[in-house]
């Protein structure tokens, strides 16, 4: 028996979890505080799961909304409702809002909730066995032409020359995961460096644990293609958080957790060397977590996938010798970051031009640019992060670290005097 709590009250959460184990003392129930995560992700159809159970109100919340927005998803799993009291009117219309069963909250009858329980879980069980022969299961289990059975194809987020992103719903774990699928595409000469790059993501980082870095859950090859597994993030990414100027602490915050990222990753041996707001994501709490380690390069990899001369990433994000071809080291990473701050802080990014080569020159020639006369504080920070030659800024993300933390314990102390 797997089932999904939909409640913010953790009393009642533990009181159904209670009632469920004792008659099925294997039972997983899995929470889902809808006031802490939001909405349900759109597509997600709990198919992991034998029934959804959800809670009767919560704060800004409407069970009967939810339930009726459920209803509309084709191939939801069986919902029972907890109703706020054990009114036929309430049952009535919880049923015909698409509950498959209605339960009173004022007293739990534990024969009922596991009498309804188990036909859910029997009416879910028979509607999977359905599914999975239908040419629907086949055509929403292909991704770019890959078939991944096991993961249910939501939609599609993006794609480019090398691979394609997509949102699934892992049938067996009950979360959404993104896919990013390549295909293996042979040169005449035998070497496909997209191909290896992209095996190469998974490698650079399969062995980090860190609050701050994506997780990736698993890597596949099937056919012609090979494909990754990881985090989904439901709120985007940085760059959606960066409407305007956001307030020092926030900035600093958010820098931060991005700079003990690359501390991870750089201890690692790891250079990331596409760091932007884009690939930084924001989890349901509102933590960081860097991204997309496609242009990353590891320095005990015998496969040198990146040529000399050439340049890879982001011009407006880019360190001045990573721009001009030159190698790189920790320090254009901080570059990156500098960059990220400046434009958390304003607004606006550092160096911007009509064309590549304009913004990479500006990087590398004109002077860093100056903050708004209430941030001039902050000035010192950027210009060490943002020098011109590396040996100029910090030398590794831990001393990064322990600079934001200062300016950050001052924001703070700035903010609570005002």
């Amino acid at each position: 028996m797997r089932v999904l709590l939909i409640d913010h009250d953790p009393r009642f959460r533990a009181l159904l979890r209670h009632h469920l184990t004792c008659t099925w003392a294997e039972a997983q129930v899995d929470s889902y505080d809808p006031v802490v995560r939001g909405p349900l992700p759109a597509g997600f159809l709990a198919q992991a799961y034998d029934l959804v159970v959800l809670g009767p109100s919560w704060p800004g919340g409407d069970a009967f909304a939810w339930l009726a927005d459920c209803a509309t998803r084709d191939g939801f799993a069986p919902v029972i409702v907890v109703a706020a009291d054990d009114s036929p009117e309430l049952a009535a219309a919880a049923q015909r809002a698409g509950a498959c069963a209605v339960i009173s909250a004022q007293k739990i009858d534990h024969g009922k909730l596991t009498a309804v329980a188990q036909a859910a879980a029997e009416r879910q069980a028979a509607a999977r066995v359905a599914w999975r022969s239908t040419q629907a299961a086949r055509e929403q289990q292909t991704f770019a032409g890959a078939y991944l059975p096991g993961y249910r194809r939501i939609r599609r987020i993006a794609g480019g020359s090398v691979s394609e992103l997509f949102l699934a719903e892992h049938l067996q774990g009950g979360n959404l995961v993104v896919l990013k699928v390549t295909r293996d595409l042979r040169r005449a000469d035998g070497v496909d460096q997209s191909f290896g790059r992209f095996l190469q993501e998974y490698e650079l980082i399969r062995g980090i644990r860190h609050p701050h870095v994506v997780r990736l859950y698993d890597l596949g090859i099937t056919d012609d293609f090979a494909y990754l597994v990881m985090e989904y993030f439901s709120r985007g990414d940085l760059r959606a958080q960066m409407s305007g100027p956001l307030a020092p602490t926030r900035s600093l915050g958010y820098a931060l957790e991005i700079a003990t990222a690359l501390d991870a990753i750089h201890h690692a041996g790891i250079l990331h060397r596409d760091l932007k707001p884009g690939n930084v994501m924001v989890r349901d709490d509102g933590s960081l977590a860097l991204i997309d380690f496609g242009l990353a390069k590891h320095r005990a990899l015998e496969l040198e996938i990146t040529d000399k001369g050439l340049i890879f990433g982001t011009p407006h994000y880019m360190s001045p010798e990573q721009g001009h071809g030159q190698s790189t080291d920790a320090r254009s990473d901080l570059y990156s970051l500098g960059v990220v701050l400046y434009e958390l802080l304003t607004g606006a990014k550092p160096f911007d031009a009509d064309n590549p080569m304009a913004i990479i020159y500006q990087h590398a020639k004109a002077p860093v640019p100056r903050l708004p006369p209430a941030q001039q504080w902050l000035q010192p920070l950027l210009e060490r992060l943002l020098a011109k030659q590396r040996e100029n800024r910090y030398e590794s993300a831990a001393m990064a670290i322990e600079a934001i933390e200062r300016y950050l314990e001052d924001a703070r102390r700035a903010e609570l005097a005002a």
